[in-house]
């Protein structure tokens, strides 16, 4: 079982040594994949930086439950480093930023209690499901008792989007979940159809509803895909949502383990789903979470109500509503602000001899590193900052999507203080 204590995760950090298999290392500081530790002083506190890999960059070798889209989420691997070197079998992990839910789902995965919280009520819908797989015929059978409307229409017109088929089913499924919801009938089965369901709207490829268009995380608005279709000349095909569907859950499935299937089971009924403010979490007992890892949004970088407005409309969402409530400053003087009333909210509810893994990067051109600013927050709060962790990969090709400049001579680096609550 792992151990808590600060200096054995020091001596881990320190001596850690990268032996993925087929791996190329030629851009790792150190040719032998030891850890470099660079002195840092950050607040007036000596603060060292560990830099190495740390965990691999292939996404694909993660859980397969772990593919639905979100904006700026991080890979799963950069969760269960922490949770395997931090917690112990029933332990809490929690994310105060839960996005897709990357945390919560690798923490349930590996017997741990999740708590995952979000302002977007998207992050729930996306990440609850994902702990109660469906006995098999069960979305099969629940998919076939949705009626279908062949006549049924959006409230707004997305036919540069979907073939008129694709939209009357749907629409038609849309109804069909927000009626079981109403009438107080929504179940395990109706929320993972609607999980799916919203991971499948729009995309690049035939396994989406839509016509070519951005990948599923960056709807675009109706008038730029109109022009998306006339510059590759494409017209929207019928997709068969309901077959799409099932695909997409075969796909999810497809690589987990017995053990991650009854860890999943064992702890979905005691995991904790909120939507709302980090800041302010009162549901949350003080001092029961062991550890926290988490990736704060940056400085107005992601634009999630555009990102996401399609998502909302089939869920009855309002994604300007949503988007007012998420959207991060410009200001890093008002960042710091609500990050600091983040910590102290985290120091509350961390038990002694806790950790938080807070996952931040460069912005603005590397002209701000965001680990220089969160440590002093950590630190008025209460906690202790043993190091900054400098995860250093090869470029891939989704790491500046967002327009985050963190990559240098095609590298691709995490970048997380560490807290530790004494």
């Amino acid at each position: 079982m792992p151990d808590h204590r600060l200096d054995d995760l020091i001596a881990d950090l320190t001596d850690f040594v990268f032996s993925e298999p087929g791996e190329t290392r030629s851009l790792l500081p150190d040719p032998d994949r030891r850890t470099r530790v660079e002195p840092a002083r950050i607040a007036g506190r000596e603060v060292p930086k560990f830099i190495n890999e740390f965990w691999t960059a292939r996404q694909r070798q993660a859980a397969s439950l772990h593919e639905i889209s979100y904006r700026a989420c991080f890979k799963p691997q950069l969760p269960r480093f922490f949770i395997e070197r931090m917690t112990q079998s029933g332990d809490t992990v929690y994310d105060p930023f839960g996005g897709r839910g990357t945390t919560a789902l690798e923490a349930g995965l590996l017997g741990r209690r999740p708590i995952s919280n979000d302002v977007n009520p998207l992050s729930q819908m996306l990440t609850r499901p994902r702990f109660f797989l469906l006995r098999p015929g069960e979305l099969e059978t629940r998919l076939a008792a949705v009626p279908v409307d062949d006549s049924a229409r959006a409230d707004r017109d997305l036919s540069m989007f979907f073939h008129a088929r694709t939209e009357a089913e749907l629409v038609s499924l849309k109804n069909y979940l927000a009626q079981r919801r109403a009438e107080g009938l929504e179940d395990d089965a109706d929320r993972w159809i609607r999980m799916v369901a919203t991971n499948r709207l729009t995309g690049h490829s035939a396994g989406f509803f839509s016509v070519y268009t951005l990948p599923p995380n960056q709807a675009v608005s109706p008038e730029r895909q109109i022009l998306i279709n006339e510059r590759r000349n494409q017209k929207p095909e019928y997709r068969d949502t309901k077959a799409l569907i099932l695909k997409k859950t075969r796909s999810l499935a497809r690589n987990l383990t017995s053990e991650q299937q009854r860890n999943l089971a064992r702890v979905g009924r005691e995991a904790v789903f909120l939507t709302g403010d980090a800041r302010h979490t009162s549901d949350i007992p003080s001092n029961s979470v062991q550890l926290t890892v988490t990736s704060p949004p940056f400085l107005k970088v992601v634009q999630y109500d555009l990102d996401n407005w399609l998502r909302c409309w089939f869920n009855g969402l309002d994604s300007e509503a949503i988007g007012w409530e998420i959207t991060m400053p410009r200001k890093l003087t008002a960042w710091s602000a609500i990050m600091g009333e983040v910590f102290m909210e985290l120091h509350r509810v961390t038990r002694p001899d806790g950790w938080v893994a807070f996952e931040v990067g460069e912005v603005l051109k590397g002209k701000i590193r965001l680990e220089d600013e969160v440590v002093p927050l950590g630190l008025a709060a209460g906690f202790e900052c043993p190091g900054v962790l400098l995860n250093v990969q090869q470029f891939t090709k989704t790491s500046n999507i967002w327009g985050v400049d963190n990559n240098r001579s095609g590298t691709n680096t995490n970048r997380i203080a560490l807290f530790h609550k004494p």
